[in-house]
């Protein structure tokens, strides 16, 4: 996995950017916490983890244009996101109007079109219905916003559920996209019991977001670890 993560962001980041500067968006669950008597951390002291990921994103930050840290899940980050604000004010990310460090939310302008970033998604149990919530999620937010006359968003990012997925729906602007990031993580023993889950191997890698010469675009890298050997008898 870590040989995954530096060729993403050696490699791979540097190509779909065409070497151009970037913006780094962390889309939330920065460190994994202590949570739901999981024993799988490779620390449950909270100032390890956090310095194995200060280590981790630090040298990535530095190359970025800017930073922004999105709050994940209580389970995994701490009330109020409180783990996440203060590894997010260590590494230098962008404060929201409230003066914080780690945001529940994101609006993003590049260029004319706007972007949406927020952490949880729903999840679905089986593949087949897989797309259901992403496209929902896009059709919501055209709903929120035609409802308060607020400009739409044209591409919605969400993270939470591990699974690579996106969804687009035609539009005046050329299409919306709603997206579903990757993560780093293997496959925990919680993901071994759940629906839609179980039977998939991991997705590791993340997604970069462009605006060329017409469209905005997406372009997504995603590996994954094999499943178990067969047993030869």
């Amino acid at each position: 996995m870590w040989s995954y993560w530096r060729e993403f962001w050696d490699k791979w980041v540097p190509e779909a950017c065409h070497h151009e500067p970037f913006i780094l968006v962390h889309n939330g669950d920065i460190v994994d916490g202590v949570h739901h008597n999981s024993t799988t951390q490779i620390s449950h002291n909270l100032e390890d983890q956090a310095e194995i990921a200060y280590n981790c994103l630090a040298p990535i930050v530095d190359r970025a244009a800017a930073y922004y840290q999105i709050r994940g899940t209580e389970a995994h980050v701490g009330n109020s996101a409180v783990d996440e604000e203060r590894l997010a004010k260590r590494l230098g990310a962008k404060r929201n109007q409230q003066g914080q460090y780690a945001r529940y939310d994101l609006w993003l302008k590049l260029g004319d079109r706007l972007i949406h970033f927020l952490h949880h998604i729903g999840t679905g149990g089986s593949s087949a219905y897989e797309a259901t919530a992403i496209g929902k999620e896009m059709v919501e937010s055209f709903v929120e916003a035609a409802r308060w006359k607020e400009q739409p968003p044209d591409v919605t990012v969400r993270s939470h559920r591990h699974r690579n997925y996106e969804v687009r729906m035609p539009t005046a602007n050329g299409y919306g996209i709603s997206v579903v990031t990757p993560a780093w993580q293997l496959k925990t023993a919680y993901a071994f019991k759940i629906a839609g889950a179980r039977l998939s191997p991991p997705q590791l890698g993340g997604i970069v977001i462009r605006f060329g010469d017409q469209d905005l675009y997406t372009r997504h890298r995603v590996w994954t670890i094999g499943r178990s050997q067969a047993e030869i008898i």
